[in-house]
This record gives structure tokens, sequence and C-alpha cells, in this order.
């Protein structure tokens, strides 16, 4: 049985889209017969601080019938030398784990640091790496407020990752974007392979029936509803979408703005919809156990998601979108590269210019006006995300890269690479 270490900057028992990605992939990887644990970064304690689900750092820890390992200590040291500092105790973390447990391809997940340590591990031990870039994290940090586009550390972050896709034996991509780019820089996009972001069907592919006592209690009376079930981000562009709900309202008086969520936004996001002539009809909920999402996507005709035009959101294709698919929800989204890569207007979608509250607005007015269609787009949508997003089949792609490092051809629960 092939034997897959995962090497993550942080797992469950935390909640983020990072891990919720994780816990499908080894899932999936497990129903399809691969032996697979997961390894985390010394983040995984720190991340603790910001996640309400957060348990003790217990080594190794079984979550939702996974095996992670951890990496002990917590980063610390000046700027650069704490990210080495990093790097250098997953490697031997890596190392140790691998005299135990003799895994046939260390599969690094970024950011870079995960991808470095991963390399000089397996370089070490000698065995295959494959690296995994779900964003380019300097980008990341531009988008969450947190960093500068071209600073030294933007630039070194950049130069980390260059560093790590040359070494390794392979690298995968979340999407087009983001492979594009590396060959852009002069890679070779033949050691490249893409895996789209996907939903578990299993556990989202089964919408709930809208929940008319929660409605009445938010306030939302008999709708429509739009939605945005997410991280308060300023790269969501949920400021655009607060500007354009008084035209919206003016058109359609009983809509209403359902926020579920939170983050860096949330309190200016607050204060712009106080202040809005349209404050009634905007409705925030706060963050949500996971397991309860579903009853918040119930409430939503349509799934909005404003995204500004930045590289980050051009580049990378969010996971939100397929979720409000596979949960029967319209979608609407800004026209960034990263949505263009999973909607097709008129089709899938409704797309609008980005940064444009009045573009927007008119999308909006025009698709909940249009109601005739909408049973059509949404099983459509749907049928999309079942043959093109569906984790339990999307996991198979995998399979050639790793048997190609290891010269096997091997067959998984009856599946032939």
């Amino acid at each position: 049985m092939m034997r897959i270490l995962h090497v993550l900057d942080h797992s469950l028992p935390l909640h983020s889209g990072y891990t919720f990605r994780t816990r499908a992939i080894l899932h999936a990887q497990q129903a399809m017969g691969l032996e697979v644990r997961g390894v985390t970064g010394q983040r995984q304690l720190d991340s603790a601080a910001w996640s309400t689900s957060a348990a003790t750092l217990a080594d190794p820890e079984v979550a939702e019938g996974l095996t992670f390992h951890r990496t002990p200590g917590v980063p610390k040291g000046l700027p650069g030398l704490r990210e080495w500092g990093e790097i250098t105790a997953l490697a031997r973390r890596i190392e140790a784990l691998a005299e135990e447990w003799r895994p046939d391809v260390l599969h690094a997940h970024s950011p870079a640091l995960c991808g470095m340590a991963a390399l000089r591990a397996g370089k070490r031990l000698g065995i295959p790496v494959v690296y995994e870039i779900r964003a380019f994290w300097e980008d990341a940090s531009v988008g969450n407020g947190t960093g500068r586009e071209g600073s030294a550390r933007y630039r070194l972050t950049r130069q980390l990752e260059n560093r790590v896709v040359a070494g390794v034996d392979a690298v995968i991509t979340i999407c087009q974007g983001l492979q594009d780019d590396l060959v852009a820089r002069g890679f070779d996009r033949s050691r490249m392979a893409i895996m789209p972001n996907g939903v578990d069907l299993a556990l989202f592919g089964s919408p709930l029936a809208r929940d008319a006592e929660l409605a009445e209690g938010l306030g939302l009376g008999k709708g429509p509803v739009i939605g945005f079930l997410g991280s308060f981000y300023p790269y969501e562009g949920l400021d655009d979408l607060i500007a354009a709900m008084p035209a919206i309202v003016e058109q359609l008086p009983d809509a209403r703005l359902l926020l579920v969520g939170g983050g860096p936004a949330g309190d200016a996001l607050r204060r712009q919809a106080a202040q809005s002539p349209a404050s009634r009809a905007i409705c925030f909920v706060g963050r949500v156990p996971h397991h309860e999402v579903d009853r918040y996507y119930a409430l939503a005709d349509v799934v909005c998601y404003p995204r500004k035009a930045m590289r980050l959101t051009d580049l990378v294709t969010p996971l939100k979108p397929l979720e409000a698919m596979a949960q029967g929800k319209l979608v609407a989204a800004s026209s960034v590269g990263g949505h263009r890569e999973l909607i097709e207007h008129g089709r899938t979608g409704t797309l609008f210019a980005p940064d444009d509250p009045t573009a927007l607005a008119n999308a909006m007015i025009d698709l909940l006006g249009q109601r005739e269609g909408w049973d059509e787009r949404r099983a459509t949508a749907r049928a999309f995300v079942e043959s093109a997003h569906d984790w339990a089949s999307n996991v198979r792609r995998y399979l050639p890269v790793y048997q190609t490092l290891l010269g096997q051809s091997v067959e998984y629960a009856g599946i032939a690479a």
C-alpha cells in the first residue's frame, strides 16, 4: 500500500478553508486505498489562538479519523531567522517520522515553508517530494492587508517559492492561473499538474430545506435573500456588496443581505452597513459552527462573491462558489480570473465587473427578477460540481503524479491511474 505523508501549515481540529481542503483530500485518498498521514509545522500551535475549535497539541492527534503529527515549539526570533527556524524544525520532524512510518512520497502543501522543509527532508531521505500550491502566500498577505506588494518580505517569499518549485520532483497547483504564472517565471509545465478545488458531496451535497423560524428570527422576511458565507477579508469586496444594497432595495424592496462569518474587515463592514440607507435590509450573523453552515445556505436565494481585482483573486480559484453550487444555490460573482475558471456566465452563474457596486447591483436586480430560469441554472451548476469538482473522483488525479515519481503502475480500490 502506498504511503503519503502530507506536510502542512496547520490542520484539523483547527477550522479554516485550508484544513477543510486537506480533510477532503486525505479522506478521499483513504477511500481510494492509500495510507495517509499529516505532519504540521510550528504554526499549528500558534494558530490555536485564532480558532475556537483548537485542541491541545497532541502528537499524534486523530481528528475526524485522520492522523496528524506535530512539530514541537512555536515560531520565534527575528523575521527571516524565525522562518528558517520553522523550516529546520519541521524538516527534522519529517525525518524522524519517516524513520518510523516510512512514507513513499512527501506531499507538501503551501506555504513555501512547508515545501522547503519537505525538500530538505526528502533529499536527505531519498524520498520524492510533491509540492502543492494553493495560493502564492505573498499575494495572500497583500489581500489580507498584512503585506505590501513589492516589499522586501514579498520578494523574499516569492524567491523562496521559486526555490522550492525548482527543487521538488513535481508541482501541483489548484488552478490554471497559478500554473500559468509559474510558467511565465520560466518553469517547465511538464513537471506540473492541476488539482482543482472540490466539494465533498458526501458531507456537503444534501441541501437542507429553508428554516422559516430561523429566517424570521433574522428578519429576512420572504426575500429574496442575497447571501455571503465566509471570511471577511478586504479582498472579498463585501464593501461593494453593501454599497450596492440601496440600489437593489430600491428595485426590490423585500430584498435582504445575509452576511455569515467574520474576519479583519468585519468592524468596518458593520459600520458601513449601519450608515447605509438600506441598513434595515442588511443582517450580520457572525461566525457559525461548520456543521451549521448548511442551515444558513438554505436561507439564501443567491450567494454573492464580489471579490476585488488583484493578483490573488485573478490567480486563485476559491472554494466557496463550488460549495454554494453543491447546495443548489444561484451564484453571482465578480469577473476576476479565479471566478472565471469556475463560473460560466449565464449558465452556471452570473458574472459582473469587479470593484463596481453599480454593476453588482444591476446584475443582482436582473438575476433576482428572472425567477423562471432559476431551477435550470441551479441544476446545471450542481451537475458541473458533480462532474468536475467532486473530491471522490478528483483525487484520482494525484495517482499518476505519485506513480510517475515511484515508477509504479498500481491499482487502488479498482482504480487504475
